[in-house]
């Protein structure tokens, strides 16, 4: 009698431990970090506003070849830059600050951060921020993971470190890291343009040429439809439910940048690993 007791006491324990967990696990996706305001894929708003990013750069190549772009479109962009290659040309990241333009962290050599321990994920985060804070002048609050791999390690590991998580849009996942033809990349964007995206391209990892002659042609198509190109952190004030992490003061505008010294130191389908 005694034994069938213990028995049932302990399933009146587990059995609620076990949904409870079940229900974290479940909480623990897109939605809930949303909610929470640790993460974001694009901000709910009524103002026609979208945020450009670009990842896994500077390159010496075509970096500059899209910021010519934005700059004959009067469009901001953010650049999620990846520490070691901001080491390599400063130059490149110190005019993307010149032109008014955001510069997130992107680990510092864009490792596969889901199979990396806290401790290195940490040391690639704190790498960059090193160099950004070194070329600029400021530390950046916005991190986006290489491939857009997640999970409640990360987030909260890039939150506690200071950070908001920066993923895209879903269906503004413009696949440039495949070359799938510019007519595609155009027409995929827009085609799903909405108010608030956060489109994804990339300015590094190969030949990105069919990004920026696509970029020529997203550019003055969208702003004919009245929409404006702002940074990530811009497009979080347009919803109060973003301010986790005060991105309202997470970067500002500077020409005056301090002398660079060399020092050393997934989401669906999708993005490049």
């Amino acid at each position: 009698m005694r034994r069938k007791f213990l028995v049932l006491l302990s399933l009146l324990i587990f059995i609620p431990v076990l949904f409870l967990n079940e229900e974290a696990a479940a909480k623990a996706d897109r939605f809930f970090f949303e909610k929470q305001g640790r993460a974001i894929w694009e901000i709910p708003t009524n103002k026609k506003m979208i945020a450009l990013t670009f990842d896994d750069g500077p390159s010496e190549i075509y970096t500059p070849l899209v910021l010519d772009v934005l700059k004959e479109y009067r469009a901001k962009a953010t650049f999620f830059v990846v520490g070691e290659r901001a080491e390599n040309f400063p130059e490149i990241v110190q005019r993307e600050v010149k032109a008014g333009h955001e510069v997130a962290n992107h680990t510092y050599t864009h490792p596969n951060i889901r199979t990396m321990n806290k401790d290195s994920f940490i040391k690639e985060l704190r790498q960059t921020n090193e160099i950004i804070h070194q070329l600029t002048g400021f530390s950046p609050k916005l991190f986006r993971p290489p491939g857009g791999a997640y999970n409640e390690s990360i987030i909260y590991t890039a939150n506690e470190e200071g950070y908001t998580v920066v993923l895209w849009s879903w269906h503004q996942d413009t696949l440039d890291w495949k070359q799938p033809g510019t007519s595609t990349i155009v027409r995929n964007v827009i085609n799903n343009v909405r108010n608030g995206d956060i489109i994804l391209f990339h300015d590094y990892g190969g030949n990105r040429m069919q990004t920026i002659n696509a970029l020529k042609k997203i550019l003055p198509e969208l702003k004919k439809q009245g929409y404006e190109f702002v940074t990530v952190s811009e497009l979080t004030r347009m919803n109060p439910n973003y301010k986790y992490l005060n991105l309202m003061k997470t970067f500002k505008y500077s020409n005056e940048l301090p002398p660079y010294t060399n020092r050393t130191y997934r989401e669906p389908g999708n993005a490049k690993e």
